[in-house]
């Protein structure tokens, strides 16, 4: 899932070098809420993971 962040945040920034801004700004609010997704799943898997040790 951050590889896709990530992609979405470098098309984002292509659009945005080119001037395509509806494509950039749609492409970087994708990216943010799948960055924020991975960072909430990387959390729980953090804390669920612990507590089978």
């Amino acid at each position: 899932m951050l590889y896709y962040s990530i992609v979405f945040f470098v098309i984002a920034i292509i659009a945005g070098l080119f001037g395509f801004g509806g494509i950039a700004g749609a492409a970087s609010g994708i990216a943010q809420i799948l960055f924020f997704i991975f960072i909430v799943l990387f959390v729980l898997s953090l804390i669920f993971g612990r507590r089978r040790l």
